[in-house]
């Protein structure tokens, strides 16, 4: 036994089905969503019947990723609790930076792709440039949101969300689990309350995705916005039982650390689209009314 105990402050990490399964789920998934938007995909005989599935076309894929996630994160937990010593939390954090470095530039994209369109409506070298503009930004007949509606109102709720999350993490180092867990429940609650007004947003929006260029930039960058705003909410809600499970420690809580930086690279997106998309890009035009 003295010779099989473990003389290093590594994580080795056990064989695990997850990862295949993982990715067959999304092999499904995908297919799925194509045949979903593509369904004389598999011959215009079966087409009618493809048609009759509706959105059910998604379910099977979407299921295998929940129980994957479910599963996965399950082991990931438990194993955090036992195998993460100070050594395995600072590779973990090397790895948390690099990817919301990852993010960053991913957004980045999205931001380069308004401005120089934004920036430049009527370059003379960049043929239908002013045809799909009319030579101007916003482009003729597209009426923007009112930054200062709704727009200014999820901004405040991203902010004190980041606040409190905030109020989360000092609870933790202190060893209060009766704040953390409230501080928790009300970042989720400002995440949920955040997503259910942009939906509003986009219900009542004056221009849909393939109206041009403007609304195909806003909705890109927006759009992926309230979706990572979407996966911190699950994150942080699986952080929220943990808490309530008393899983986090002074010393030892990534997990939660994670989905806060998380969740404030989230605001800090949020600020720049707002100021950037929402209104410097109202430019002119008048804002519809909502």
């Amino acid at each position: 036994m003295a010779a099989a105990a473990q003389k290093h402050p590594y994580h080795l990490v056990d064989p695990s089905i997850w990862p295949l399964i993982g990715a067959f789920a999304g092999i499904v998934l995908a297919f799925g969503g194509v045949l979903f938007m593509h369904p004389t995909m598999l011959g215009a005989g079966l087409a009618p019947t493809v048609k009759a599935m509706g959105a059910w076309k998604v379910a099977p894929g979407l299921l295998l990723v929940f129980i994957t996630m479910w599963y996965w994160w399950k082991d990931v937990i438990q194993e955090s609790r036992i195998h993460h010593t100070p050594v395995v939390q600072l590779g973990l954090r090397y790895g948390m930076i690099l990817f919301i470095a990852s993010e960053v530039f991913f957004f980045l994209a999205f931001f380069w792709a308004f401005f120089d369109a934004s920036l430049f409506p009527g370059a003379a070298n960049m043929p239908g440039r002013t045809e799909a503009t009319g030579g101007i930004w916003p482009p003729k007949g597209v009426s923007p949101f009112d930054p200062f509606d709704l727009p200014l109102i999820n901004t405040l709720i991203l902010l004190l969300s980041g606040t409190t999350v905030t109020w989360a993490h000092h609870a933790i180092l202190e060893g209060d689990q009766k704040s953390a867990v409230r501080g928790l429940l009300l970042t989720v609650l400002l995440g949920v309350f955040f997503t259910a007004v942009q939906a509003y947003e986009y219900a009542h929006a004056a221009f849909g995705f393939r109206e041009g260029i403007y609304s195909s930039t806003f909705y890109l960058a927006t759009g992926f916005h309230g979706f990572h705003v979407l996966v911190g909410t699950i994150f942080l809600t699986v952080c929220l039982f943990r808490a309530m499970a008393n899983h986090f420690k002074p010393e030892q809580h990534f997990g939660f650390e994670a989905a806060a930086w998380y969740w404030h690279f989230v605001d800090v997106v949020w600020i720049f689209l707002f100021f950037a998309i929402y209104w410097w890009g109202l430019g002119k035009a008048i804002p519809a009314a909502h």
